[in-house]
């Protein structure tokens, strides 16, 4: 009888593992998994302690009981080097666990990632008497709802301590890992100020981050609906996302949490890389390491900034009231309504000073849970053009309102996967001033962004439309094809804030490297700072 089905952490069928089922007795029975994964046997009623084996992969336990309603899900982990910190963001003195997956004895480093990456200090070797004893395990059925939960077994008595406060500085953290055998790892860590010392706020784009996580199988893109009930043999035949013609289908009524317990794999930076370096993969150009880009930059003009995670924004320690400027970048997709609210009174009746230096943002309300996951609410829908929105600009307008209504704009799908430079539409307005720019000119040309090379205006684009406040002027468009370049506008509100919005995930990575990008984000700055 098929009593369940392995898979690897991006629920990929194994076959060939060997299975030891043993009764309260002793009796033991043993299987292999086949081509698929599934595991056949004929089993007494009962519960049953069960042991995997494979070459590759790690050992380990798992409790079964029969019968069971469905097959059993039994998870697996490859050997290699992984981490994350627990919490992902914290506050300066506010302390974070390292949960590290490794095989082999492994050094642990922490460093501060401004301009130039800086040694903080170091974290020991970390190894114990056992064999392969700094080994994690992952649970068994869909850990992406509930979290891989690492250092919970094994770590009672653990010889290290493996909890690291938060320095007294703000910024972006990385914990690097290195293994007697030469692998790397590095793994994310927002500090936040005990209390505000910039007049600057920057947001991490945790939320988003989280979104794209597959680590366990499941993302806002693969399985957003629910891991199927076999594990994957062939992507390009069996998920939605490659055999759906609507290709990002979200067909769901609604969509079980994901948990930010997990490793990010994409938010891996090599040990080696320096802000000027191109960046190259397809996750890393929007998420954090293209962010680190504006933290570096923000540094080298001499910009003081305080560093937050979206979820501080959400659970009230930013406190908004505290800064002249919040700053988010790249792609901030995912947002709480609390959120959305708290930036938008802060804007139009207190004054705050918004700058959006991104893309496709604020595009699908996310509501955070109190066990440390979150849910998106996508809506039912085809495709990601208006017409399969039922006439609204976005997700996030299905349940709200039009995210234009803060920004001045809003993701379109024209442009998206292209890079191109800009084209100045108002060479008057003040945010050109010491560029040399005029009217028609173009600027943006250089970018690090190597997913979608061509110019600050690429990826994916925003653009003005029938929500943008009445006041929202254009200052450049991008050139990409289909009528398909950002638009970057700005508009003023009657308490005295304002917002300015590039509308564009590339214009980030553009920061370092392109002089007229950043002479225009500076000049914003410091016109909003005075």
């Amino acid at each position: 009888m098929l009593i369940g089905y392995v898979s690897d952490e991006r629920y990929v069928a194994l076959p060939d593992v060997a299975l030891e089922f043993i009764d309260p007795h002793g009796n033991s029975w043993e299987a292999r998994s086949r081509a698929s994964g599934a595991v056949h046997i004929d089993l007494p009623a009962g519960g049953y302690k069960v042991v995997l084996q494979k070459p590759g992969f790690g050992a380990k336990f798992s409790r079964l009981v029969l019968p069971s309603p469905e097959p059993h899900q039994f998870r697996y982990l490859a050997d290699g080097l992984a981490g994350y910190a627990w919490p992902k963001w914290v506050q300066a003195g506010g302390r974070s666990e390292f949960r590290v997956h490794s095989v082999e004895p492994y050094k642990l480093e922490l460093w501060r990632y401004g301009w130039e990456p800086e040694f903080v200090r170091g974290l020991g070797w970390h190894d114990e008497h056992g064999p392969r004893a700094t080994m994690q395990v992952t649970p068994d059925g869909d850990y992406t709802r509930t979290g891989v939960r690492w250092n919970e077994v094994g770590y009672t008595n653990s010889v290290h301590s493996q909890y690291v406060p938060g320095p007294d500085r703000s910024g972006l953290y990385y914990f690097r890992a290195v293994t007697a055998s030469g692998r790397r790892f590095a793994f994310p860590w927002v500090v936040a100020p005990i209390r505000p010392k910039a007049a600057v706020a920057v947001l991490a784009s945790t939320i988003t981050w989280n979104a794209y996580n597959n680590f366990g199988g499941r993302s806002n893109y693969i399985h957003a609906d629910g891991l199927p009930p076999t594990p994957t043999v062939n992507s390009r035949v069996e998920l939605k996302r490659y055999n759906d013609t609507g290709h990002f289908t979200w067909g769901a009524d609604d969509y079980p949490p994901l948990s930010f317990d997990r490793p990010e794999p994409f938010n891996h930076i090599d040990f080696d890389e320096r802000i000027t370096d191109p960046i190259e993969g397809r996750q890393a150009c929007h998420l954090a390491p293209a962010e680190w880009r504006l933290l570096g930059w923000l540094e080298r003009e001499g910009f003081g900034y305080d560093y937050y995670a979206e979820n501080q924004l959400d659970d009230g320690t930013l406190d908004l009231s505290a800064y002249k400027v919040l700053v988010t970048a790249v792609h901030p997709e995912y947002w709480t309504r609390r959120m959305y609210e708290v930036v938008k009174r802060w804007v139009f009746e207190r004054g705050g000073k918004l700058v959006y230096l991104g893309g496709n943002g604020l595009n699908c309300e996310v509501e955070l849970r109190p066990d440390g996951s979150m849910v998106c609410h996508n809506g039912k829908l085809s495709g990601l053009d208006v017409a399969g929105l039922g006439g609204v600009d976005s997700r996030y307008a299905i349940r709200h309102e039009s995210e234009a209504s803060l920004l001045g704009v809003v993701f379109t799908p024209a442009g998206a996967m292209t890079g191109a430079p800009y084209r100045v539409v108002d060479g008057s307005h003040w945010v050109f001033a010491g560029t040399g720019l005029k009217t028609g000119d173009v600027f943006g040309e250089k970018c690090l962004h190597q997913r979608c090379p061509g110019g600050a205006s690429g990826h994916e684009t925003d653009k003005v439309s029938a929500a943008s406040p009445a006041n929202t002027h254009r200052l450049a468009r991008g050139l990409n094809p289909d009528d398909g370049g950002a638009d970057m506008v700005i508009f003023d509100t009657p308490s005295g804030g304002a917002v300015i919005s590039v509308g564009s995930i590339n214009y980030v990575s553009s920061l370092p490297v392109d002089e007229h990008v950043s002479r225009i984000t500076a000049n914003v700055l410091r016109r909003f700072l005075q």
